[in-house]
């Protein structure tokens, strides 16, 4: 069997569809990668890309990509609400069949170094890839985001894992690693208020949140482990979001978020609408979603898959937005 793995780049542009063709154009033109989903955003100006193949090819295709964003996105007039560094953001190689973490991460930091000497761009590694454990968040790596790079770039500490010590205006940095499955999940809410979002986001991720008593700061640690998670209002849908970033949903399935983040809703006096998935999830995350809303429901007999899906759709309103369609949003159903 050939090894596959998976890349999900994160590009910052969401809104032109020129710029976001061009890019799919180019990694999609290279032999033997399947492109298996486009997830643009307006209002956080970001396109999520995923697709899959031989790890040579999702390596060159993956420079192929990053190369064309670099030539079309500027990042001196970019502006959105998510948090971003470069043209193309972040950029992580994921194992899906008959190859392991490990190796996935040597063929991360290959690319890392390619797009370091040949495109000139600051690269930095993270996750897997990252020996440095210290500088393996993505999070603490991007903090100060595009702004706040030109003075951060020349600390020691974040001197660059390959390309130049200086940031390049137009294109930014990029982050590449290897990772674990990662599913991004934005749960909507029936308010614009940023500032509900942000403090049910608090109470839901890992790291919680500081507060300050009589013993000076203390950090209260949220309900959910592997959840990374922010408040935001996305005027396109007139809505404010917790978007999140579940990076193990053995541990912490989808359907325990959606609970979670319900019943936070509510101790604030707002209610979940429904939610959104950005790029792909697999497929048992969503039969598991299903079987659990089901028993909510009292349903405890067996059903077949398809409406095990329906029901996990339905019960948290992945339709909300725009349509769910599972043939497009379930890996293992576009890897056939």
């Amino acid at each position: 069997m050939k090894p596959i793995i998976e890349c999900v780049p994160n590009f910052s542009e969401g809104v032109d569809q020129g710029i976001i063709h061009s890019i799919t154009g180019a990694i999609g033109s290279v032999e033997g990668v399947k492109l298996l989903n486009v997830d643009p955003g307006r209002g956080a100006n970001r396109t999520v890309v995923t697709f899959a193949g031989e790890p040579e090819a999702v390596v060159e295709a993956a420079f192929q990509g990053i190369k064309m964003a670099g030539e079309l996105i500027d990042m001196r007039t970019q502006k959105g609400e998510h948090p971003r560094m470069g043209a193309t953001d972040v950029c992580p190689l994921i194992p899906v069949s008959n190859i392991s973490l490990d190796e996935t991460a040597q063929y991360a930091i290959q690319l890392a170094k390619r797009v370091g000497d040949e495109l000139k761009i600051p690269v930095y590694l993270y996750e897997h890839a990252q020996p440095n454990k210290k500088r393996s968040n993505l999070a603490a790596i991007r903090a100060g985001e595009y702004e706040g790079f030109f003075k951060k770039i020349k600390l020691p500490m974040w001197q660059p894992d390959f390309g130049p010590a200086e940031l390049d205006a137009k294109r930014g940095a990029t982050v590449i690693g290897a990772r674990d499955f990662l599913v991004a999940y934005n749960i909507n809410l029936n308010t614009s208020s940023t500032h509900i979002a942000n403090e049910i986001a608090q109470e839901v991720r890992e790291t919680g949140k500081i507060i300050i008593n009589e013993n000076g700061k203390e950090r209260i640690p949220g309900a959910l482990k592997h959840v990374k998670a922010i408040g935001w209002y996305i005027e396109e849908y007139g809505k404010a979001q917790v978007s999140m970033n579940l990076t193990n949903i053995t541990e912490t399935p989808i359907h325990q978020v959606f609970d979670e983040v319900a019943a936070k809703a509510a101790d604030h006096g707002v209610t979940v609408t429904g939610s959104e998935l950005i790029g792909m999830i697999p497929l048992k995350a969503m039969v598991e979603a299903g079987r659990h809303f089901l028993h909510q429901q009292g349903i405890t007999y067996l059903v077949n898959e398809r409406k095990l899906i329906d029901a996990a759709i339905q019960a948290m309103g992945l339709n909300e937005l725009a349509p769910f369609d599972p043939q497009k949003r379930i890996i293992e159903y576009q890897l056939g």
